[in-house]
């Protein structure tokens, strides 16, 4: 009996630490390509700019127009927009990206911090920047299922909380300074 016993907690041994090795394998192959930057530009804002634009009224020379998803394809666009919010912040989260690609500058010299200070902030605080991107997928996810029920005034209040954890994100990582500013006067 003890030798089954001594045979089973060696197997199980052997599994956890063949498990453990696999999943440091899979951590090691997953290779950073993209800058958040380019993340940004390429899924999140788009997608968002999608969120923002399937909910509310815009009233202009043409009159009042409803921006709410009228047919399947454009429920499916908020769809899709929501899934690449929710991977788009895994891929935010993954460690080693750069802020922006080698050698890119400020576009707001003075008023936003050059892409290289960027990244040295996050990495310091990592787990606060995290925690914004962990809030952005949580508010995808939500966007997801708002979707998956047609429901509009969802989408609308996702809309807002989502501009607020862009705007936080933001004023902490790339404006700290003017949040500094505001704060002093």
């Amino acid at each position: 009996m003890r030798r089954q016993i001594a045979a089973v907690l060696c197997v199980a041994a052997l599994a956890v630490i063949a498990l453990s090795s696999a999943s440091s394998k899979a951590a090691r192959d997953r290779q950073v390509y993209s800058t958040i930057k380019d993340v940004m530009e390429s899924m999140i804002d788009p997608s968002a700019d999608t969120l923002w634009g399937s909910a509310g009224t815009v009233i202009d020379k043409q009159g009042t127009q409803d921006l709410s998803p009228k047919t399947q394809e454009q429920w499916l666009d908020v769809r899709r927009a929501a899934v690449r919010i929710i991977e788009g912040a895994n891929l935010l989260m993954m460690p080693g990206r750069e802020a922006a690609p080698a050698g890119t500058k400020s576009e707001a010299p003075g008023v936003e911090l050059e892409p290289a200070e960027i990244t040295v902030l996050i990495k310091k605080k990592r787990k606060s920047f995290d925690a914004f991107a962990k809030a952005l997928q949580a508010l995808g996810l939500e966007a997801l299922q708002a979707s998956e029920a047609k429901n509009v005034p969802l989408l609308e209040d996702i809309g807002g909380r989502m501009e607020d954890v862009c705007e936080s994100c933001h004023q902490t990582f790339w404006y700290p300074q003017a949040k500094q500013a505001s704060t002093r006067n």
